[in-house]
């Protein structure tokens, strides 16, 4: 089975439609999978709840379906540095969804194992907790303690953005780069990838590699990628 498409657009064919849930991974702007988001807003397509842990900045990341107001929903962990994300909060176009990192990370997670739902004490007697079912457990030393239920995240579509992949779709993530790509990429229903290089089938060492093939059905090479927060700050040469 071809795996490789040989654009993004091309990779998402198909999978796309109005008021679809997405996963996508990447943490600010590391690691995200910038053409598969640039496409998603080329094809048009409205009415997206994406979980992500942030909507990136202003007009990079989700923060460009931000802008042509493509998002209806975010559920997301932090939503700073993103004016237009914050605009269109307070104004009431978009409902966000606060989510404590490690339990967004568990519920995508919990999604791509087939798990419905978890009890986590994370969010408990805050404004997280609302709305949702709280039950009692015995901790380890006996004492009983309040848990809230938290769903497990079923996404229509996953995308994410890895470093290396062989031809049969195997990953291997690159640093912090890995982030919440890999639980991300096991919730959908399709997982698409952007990676930066492509290797020969075998060629990557098993006990190195980080996301299974059999997750991913669609992969883009996304190279060359531009470094977005990094600036080149220069001075003069100083006389001897």
């Amino acid at each position: 089975m071809n795996k490789l498409y040989p654009d993004a657009a091309a990779a998402l064919d198909g999978l796309l439609k109005d008021d679809m849930l997405i996963a996508s991974g990447g943490f600010g702007l590391c690691g995200i999978p910038e053409r598969l988001l640039e496409a998603i807003r080329d094809s048009g397509v409205k009415n997206l709840t994406f979980a992500s842990n942030n909507a990136g900045i202003d007009n990079e990341g989700i923060g460009m379906l931000l802008r042509t107001q493509q998002v209806k929903k975010m559920i997301s962990s932090y939503v700073g540095e993103n004016k237009e994300f914050e605009r269109q909060f307070l104004s009431g176009e978009l409902e966000v969804e606060f989510c404590p990192q490690g339990t967004l990370a568990e519920r995508m997670r919990a999604g791509g194992a087939g798990i419905p739902g978890f009890y986590t004490k994370t969010g408990v007697g805050t404004q997280v907790a609302e709305g949702k079912e709280v039950k009692e457990f015995a901790n380890r030393d006996g004492q009983m303690e309040e848990y809230i239920l938290e769903r497990g995240i079923f996404a229509d579509l996953a995308i994410v953005k890895a470093w290396k992949a062989d031809e049969t779709g195997n990953l291997v993530f690159r640093k912090t780069a890995r982030n919440f790509n890999l639980p991300a990429a096991t919730c959908g229903k399709a997982c698409v990838v952007e990676v930066e290089e492509i290797v020969p089938t075998g060629s990557l060492d098993p006990d190195c590699i980080h996301l299974p093939g059999v997750y991913v059905q669609r992969m883009i090479v996304g190279a060359p990628y531009d470094k977005k927060i990094e600036f080149v700050t220069t001075r003069e040469r100083e006389t001897a």
